[in-house]
């Protein structure tokens, strides 16, 4: 993602315009990475699932001993307060955020009821519909729930996600495909993945080691209601190199079809292109 440059921040009651400085030194989030968020998206006038993805926010909160303060409407309202002010055909990433304050038991536990929030707003041009990338494999794999807090959207889990970024692009590739503890696939460095395979879609179960995204149930219903069988199940890199047509699922694009997996070739293919549009008049009819 290549962030932009036009940003605005609710921070302490108030919308600020630029990126505000929102922590201290010795906030908990600061030195110990109690930081959580959520990101959603605002194209062509609408902020597909935003109700989703605050309640996420929440969840994820608590997954980190975080008090959560704000609803889910509250922060609903602010988003679109903010959104207004930008142009209508403005491409924008939102960003609820929370992060715990002071310190408990020995410092490490954050303190119940002590939180910082902030909902940030910048905008991020939307990919072009013929946008696509490679995979590769990477070292690294996805945590478990015993090791890391993988049923939340945490910062303290993207400095892994970012080796294996790092790594594929190192090797002259857009993204890593990732293992989970056990050596089947799991998602993306960035984004989850589907895999077709004579008219079928598939995808890894979610367990556990991977945030199963709003975007990814979106598809999976779009598809379901298409008569396009959905199969959410486990499965290995070969699955992946007999696959005809292979494509991501996240916030910053919706859906990056997948031209490569390390020497195995992919069309941008039908069943990828009639997700896209599944998605994109399922977004418009929420208006």
């Amino acid at each position: 993602m290549t962030m932009g440059k036009n940003i605005r921040t609710y921070f302490n009651g108030r919308w600020h315009d630029g990126d505000v400085a929102v922590m201290r030194a010795a906030d908990h989030g600061s030195w110990l990475g109690t930081t959580v968020f959520d990101g959603a998206r605002y194209f062509e006038g609408i902020a597909p699932d935003l109700d989703l993805h605050c309640a996420r926010v929440n969840r994820s909160a608590e997954a980190l001993m975080i008090t959560p303060t704000m609803t889910v409407e509250q922060m609903i309202e602010i988003a679109w307060e903010g959104l207004r002010r930008y142009p209508r055909d403005a491409a924008v990433y939102i960003r609820p955020m929370y992060w715990a304050l002071d310190s408990g038991d020995l410092g490490v536990v954050p303190m119940g009821n002590a939180t910082g929030f902030a909902l940030c707003l910048e905008e991020v041009a939307m990919p072009a519909e013929t946008a696509t990338t490679t995979l590769t494999t990477t070292r690294f794999r996805r945590p478990v729930l015993e090791s890391s807090v993988t049923n939340a959207k945490a910062g303290c889990l993207y400095p892994n996600n970012a080796r294996m970024l790092a790594e594929a692009r190192a090797k002259g590739y857009g993204n890593a495909l990732v293992a989970d503890a056990l050596g089947n696939v799991a998602e993306t460095a960035t984004a989850n993945i589907f895999m077709v395979r004579d008219g079928e879609v598939f995808t890894p179960v979610a367990n556990g080691t991977f945030l199963a995204g709003i975007t990814r149930a979106r598809h999976c219903k779009n598809l379901a209601q298409e008569g396009i069988a959905v199969h959410t199940t486990v499965l290995t890199f070969d699955d992946f190199r007999s696959a005809d047509e292979v494509f991501l699922s996240g916030n910053y694009s919706k859906v990056s079809p997948v031209t490569e997996f390390d020497g195995t070739h992919y069309q941008h293919g039908p069943v990828t292109k009639r997700v896209r549009e599944l998605y994109w008049d399922w977004a418009h009819s929420r208006r």
